[in-house]
């Protein structure tokens, strides 16, 4: 009999917003199952928070080489704008809304991985059975069946523990007779936490109490997951949103400092990123303009950082506190 494989619910960048289901989270689950493989069976999106957090906590991830479907949303795109143009399309359009707002409340709630795999996992279907009678299986659903049986190819014969879309799950354990949920659910623990706290200090709102956030990330030393590089950069975040440009460039020069030499491979060019516009807005063009080429220089840098740094050397940056 083949060995089980294993499927954990991945959900993309909502990993960032959920306290007890983050990237974290997912590492401390996998630490608990041991699994002798993980494969990615998720999406392309090079920037996704898991693509950070496996590698920093000691897992190697083994990618299924799945095609990407940028096209299916492109054809998907094209049939919504026609089906505008007729009233019985309109009223399609409306019932696959309806669907896709009741299955938002249920992102919108708070997540733990007992309520992922449970209430969360059947929302889902119910989400994708109702798009599929309203649009059609094809366009309407971005070719969701094509791209299913092209996964279960893909994961035959796999073995360990896979990384899958929330969405791909109770399909996937229809058609893999050796695929399973896993039989322990974990507890979010001293990682999680600590995960939750940096993404918390990343996404700022209005009424935030900045004194506690930075109360909380000075008393913590960080871990493999979430660094004290990291911790020192979120701080700095909030300094910089602040205006406080002086504690922002301290602790964005330790954060430099102390960057892990791999993982997260994100980091660095978040943390010289930031710490080019602050040199910038103090009048320090050189360093400023040294500091953007550094990130230009890196083997992998996020979406922002790179062009921050492309617009830093284009024009001088400077702190507009309107802009938040």
């Amino acid at each position: 009999m083949t060995a089980p494989l294993l499927l954990l619910p991945d959900l993309g960048d909502l990993l960032r917003l959920q306290p007890h289901y983050n990237a974290a989270t997912v590492t401390e689950w996998l630490s608990e199952l041991r699994p002798q493989t993980v494969w990615w069976a998720s999406g392309h999106d090079p920037e996704h928070p898991l693509r950070d957090a496996l590698p920093a906590a000691g897992f190697t991830v083994q990618e299924l080489d799945a095609p990407d479907w940028a096209w299916a949303d492109e054809e998907h795109g094209q049939l919504l704008e026609f089906l505008k143009l007729y009233p019985q399309g309109r009223e399609r359009l409306s019932q696959a809304a309806r669907a896709e707002a009741e299955f938002r409340q249920h992102l919108s709630a708070p997540l733990t991985p007992q309520s992922v795999l449970g209430p969360l996992r059947e929302a889902a279907q119910t989400y994708h059975a109702a798009t599929r009678a309203a649009l059609d299986e094809g366009p309407g659903t971005r070719w969701r069946e094509r791209q299913l049986n092209d996964l279960v190819e893909r994961l035959q014969g796999c073995v360990g523990a896979a990384i899958v879309a929330l969405d791909d799950m109770t399909p996937l354990l229809e058609r893999l007779p050796h695929a399973a949920l896993p039989a322990t659910l974990p507890t979010p623990g001293e990682a999680s936490r600590l995960r939750a706290l940096a993404d918390r200090a990343w996404q700022l709102r209005e009424d935030d109490d900045l004194s506690a956030l930075l109360a909380a990330l000075q008393r913590e030393e960080g871990d493999a997951v979430t660094p004290a590089a990291e911790l020192r950069a979120a701080a700095a975040h909030i300094y910089f949103a602040a205006g406080h440009l002086d504690d922002a460039r301290t602790l964005l020069e330790q954060a430099a400092h102390a960057l892990p030499n791999e993982h997260p491979r994100s980091l660095a060019g978040l943390v010289l990123a930031r710490l080019g516009q602050v040199r910038d807005a103090q009048g320090e063009r050189e360093l400023a303009q040294r500091t953007y080429r550094a990130v230009l220089a890196l083997n992998f840098a996020p979406d922002a950082a790179r062009a921050a740094a492309e617009a830093g050397l284009q024009q001088p940056f400077t702190l507009d506190l309107g802009e938040g």
